[in-house]
């Protein structure tokens, strides 16, 4: 039996019809969007500053105290060319979209790489203390060493740390580009406008949401599958929903919020409480207080019978 060959006409018949999807759309199709900043080029500039904040930790290159100086001058040159350039074509997208003519684009990209650059001494020294957080926060840390090069909250709280100044400046895409590289990276999904405080901590980190108008304060630790997450969305009279305004929680200094809690809204967790793990909050919580669900009945099955287990007598 002879085969069907997948000739010439049907392949000008298949991208007849694909080209055909492509009209009209928008937001899915790249065509003649030359503005758009380039996702590859943005995670490898990722890369080179993760590289000056944590100096040698991806091997990639030998750095000693004699060389140090030379080797962050050449990333941060490198870094200052390759990230103005895809500022400036995020800027050139966004005139693009809102139709607005005379904008600087290129001197506003370098004015925000410059600013960027500037604060990366800032950042290492709040990564510091979200190194020494994870060290006093986790028993089974061995070093510093070790949470740098093998913990995901680091990578993830170290990208957040520069999306975040870029998010501030209103560049638009690239630091939702770098804060999902994070997630896909490390199971950690922060949007890059939360606000994070001082010697910041998540513990195993696996499936932690913190939405875009969380504010997060000082010495605060999470467990993996914590959510600050948003309540559903008003609708406007043709039924779009309305975005902006605050919306995620605010967790005030030295809260501890255990696996799976669901913290929704708008509220406030009070200082140094502690949140149990799989609670559901939707109201605020006082200061000092410890949230938890009430204790399940538990049940073991012997012999094909069920029996009720219960706690032990104190004396």
């Amino acid at each position: 039996m002879q085969k069907k060959r997948f000739n010439d006409k049907k392949i000008k018949t298949l991208v007849a019809q694909i080209a055909e999807t492509y009209k009209g759309d928008c937001g899915i199709n790249f065509i003649d969007a030359s503005n758009l900043p380039v996702r590859g080029e943005i995670l490898e500039i990722l890369e080179l500053l993760i590289e000056v904040l944590f100096p040698g930790h991806t091997g990639k290159r030998t750095v000693t105290k004699s060389n140090i100086n030379f080797i962050v001058g050449d990333i941060l040159c490198q870094v200052y060319d390759e990230l103005s350039a895809q500022i400036e074509r995020a800027f050139k997208y966004q005139c693009k979209i809102k139709k607005c003519d005379g904008c600087d684009c290129r001197t506003m990209a370098e004015n925000v790489t410059q600013h960027l650059l500037t604060r990366l001494p800032k950042i290492r020294d709040l990564l510091k203390g979200d190194v020494r957080a994870a060290f006093e926060g986790d028993p089974a840390a061995k070093s510093y060493e070790e949470i740098v090069i093998s913990y995901p909250c680091i990578i993830a709280i170290a990208t957040h740390r520069i999306a975040h100044e870029l998010y501030l400046k209103q560049v638009p895409l690239i630091p939702r580009i770098m804060a999902e590289c994070a997630h896909a990276k490390t199971g950690i999904d922060i949007h890059p406008g939360a606000t994070i405080g001082k010697s910041f901590f998540i513990d195993h980190g696996t499936g932690v949401v913190i939405g875009e108008t969380s504010v997060i304060g000082d010495n605060v630790k999470i467990y993996q599958g914590a959510t600050l997450g948003a309540l559903s969305f008003a609708k406007d009279e043709r039924g779009r929903v309305i975005k902006g305004g605050k919306r995620h929680p605010t967790i005030e200094d030295n809260v501890t919020i255990y696996a799976e809690a669901t913290i929704l809204g708008d509220i406030v967790i009070g200082k140094g409480a502690v949140i149990g793990g799989n609670v559901w909050i939707k109201e605020s919580v006082p200061a000092g207080v410890t949230v938890k669900t009430p204790n399940p009945d538990l049940v073991f099955i012997k012999n094909g019978r069920e029996h009720k287990l219960t706690p032990p007598k104190t004396a």
